[in-house]
């Protein structure tokens, strides 16, 4: 398989070098590009195309967030993740809204980091486990939140018994390889569980699945 290609933008340069040093350690991965501002990484997104945009969201002159839909216009087949030091759950609901896969804090060791890009180009949403409580807490309370799902009770009963165990994973922050490990099933079962749950409930992401589950309990 070719190596996911990278773009890094961060305007801390020692930061960034360090980044771009430990991603080298992974054939998986290759970083064709870096960028010190908002600016810079949309005319270097629009120029090489990455795969995978690591977007640092305290930049000069606009935010990573703000920076969302340059970078999708630039680069639309590109999916971002938000790296950031930032645990302030509105910056995240910001991110994920603005089309961002991914929210992570810069405190995560490199292996999690590679398999935490591995699984957003997978298709799979990934969100710091430091910051999962915060969201789920910030969408059952918080006003200007985006709309949840009713939790009716009986929801849940249209489920499977191993589609329930699977949901209760996803509230968990697992991912589809963590689950199959728990349940003992392969990835593939998982993932087709996954669509059934979410087609089930009328859900349109794991994200809103956790929401659910975590209401419904």
């Amino acid at each position: 398989m070719n190596p996911i290609r990278l773009l890094v933008v961060d305007d801390h340069t020692l930061f960034r070098r360090g980044l771009v040093a430990l991603l080298a350690g992974d054939a998986s991965l290759r970083v064709v590009g870096e960028a010190g501002d908002a600016g810079e990484a949309v005319r270097r997104a629009g120029e090489l195309q990455p795969d995978l945009i690591l977007l640092d969201n305290h930049l000069p002159g606009a935010t990573g967030v703000q920076s969302l839909p340059g970078l999708k216009e630039a680069a639309p087949a590109a999916r971002v993740i938000l790296l950031t030091v930032s645990e302030d759950e509105r910056d995240l609901q910001a991110a994920l809204r603005g089309g961002a896969s991914g929210y992570l804090l810069k405190t995560i060791e490199g292996e999690d980091l590679s398999r935490a890009i591995q699984r957003v180009m997978g298709g799979e949403p990934v969100v710091s486990p430091e910051m999962t409580g915060k969201l789920i807490a910030a969408i059952q309370s918080g006003p200007a939140a985006a709309p949840a799902p009713s939790p009716a009770e009986d929801a849940i009963a249209q489920l499977s018994a191993r589609e329930q165990q699977v949901l209760q994973q996803i509230a968990l922050g697992a991912s589809n390889k963590e689950i199959a490990r728990h349940l003992s099933i392969a990835e593939t079962t998982v993932k087709i569980h996954v669509q059934h749950i979410l087609r089930k409930l009328g859900l349109s992401s794991r994200v809103q699945a956790a929401v659910f589950a975590s209401k419904s309990a």
